[in-house]
């Protein structure tokens, strides 16, 4: 039994990655929305039920049918409080909708923005509307005709026009000051670039600059909130957490140093030494051969 679950999760992660979408029902397959990674896809579930969910720098408290849009680049999780939760999840690259020189713009929507509205009440009959987008979808995913991808994307870009028409839910709850927020904020989305899964997708924020134009905050800002609330640089938390990934890699890993340092995002390997001993007192090699 082990063995099957271990390939079935597998396959829908291998499926998702190759397709660049899935569409399930969540009453159907709760365990499939936990194995995917949240740093490559897009998100729009309806769900029926009640809940608390933390989007960035804010809690929404909802309770009966809601719309929410997750975009891969803002940390949340969702906290379900009701016995019962039904619903539909649809999980997209930026490459699946053809977004490739529009991404920004997708970013940028309201629906998915950090300053955004990403959760949307839905009354009976927009929910029986969507339940029937949500439907013929998994229709279109089961089925054999040629260009159902084709078909899926309209379906998405008709929930995000019929999204864009409805007015967004503000039943949310502030943290207790900006600090704590925008530090939360930076927090979960350091920790969501982690781990580093291949070689060929290399660390994309790496400095406080980036995670600054990440969050849409000026760095002078991110920087004093962050020192303000944990007592360290912004600087300091990044480098640790890249050195523990580092540490990770060359002790579990058969990667080159050199495909180590191209993942964690330095251009050459001799910068990856030098600020992996600046910082621990030792070379990757030797760390490398002490676990060999």
């Amino acid at each position: 039994m082990p063995g099957k679950i271990a390939r079935s999760v597998s396959d829908f992660n291998t499926a998702l990655k190759l397709k660049g979408f899935n569409v399930f029902q969540i009453e159907c397959d709760g365990a499939a929305t936990r194995v995917y990674s949240r740093k490559d896809f897009y998100k729009i579930c309806l769900t029926t039920g009640k809940s608390i969910i933390h989007y960035a720098d804010r809690s929404f408290e909802a309770e009966g049918t809601v719309l929410f849009f997750g975009n891969p680049h803002i940390p949340y999780s969702w906290e379900t409080l009701s016995t019962q939760y039904a619903g539909y999840t649809c999980l997209f690259s930026a490459e699946f909708i053809k977004l490739s020189d529009r991404t920004d713009s997708l970013q940028q929507s309201p629906l998915f923005k950090i300053g955004g509205t990403p959760i949307l009440k839905i009354n009976k009959e927009q929910r029986l509307f969507l339940n029937t987008i949500f439907k013929k979808m998994i229709e279109e995913q089961e089925g054999d005709y040629m260009h159902k991808a084709d078909v899926i994307r309209n379906y998405i870009n008709l929930i995000l026009h019929e999204a864009l028409k409805l007015q967004p839910s503000e039943n949310y709850v502030q943290h207790k000051n900006a600090a704590s927020r925008i530090t939360q904020v930076f927090l979960e989305l350091l920790e969501r670039q982690f781990p580093v899964e291949s070689t060929e997708s290399p660390l994309m924020l790496k400095t406080p600059q980036d995670y600054a134009g990440q969050l849409a905050v000026h760095v002078n800002h991110l920087n004093r909130s962050i020192k303000e609330v944990t007592g360290k640089p912004t600087s300091a938390h990044i480098s640790e957490r890249i050195i523990t990934e580092a540490k990770a890699l060359l002790q579990h890993t058969d990667w080159t140093i050199a495909e180590i340092a191209y993942a964690l995002g330095f251009e050459y390997p001799t910068y990856f030494n030098n600020y992996f001993k600046r910082i621990t007192g030792t070379a990757p090699s030797l760390l490398r051969a002490e676990n060999v």
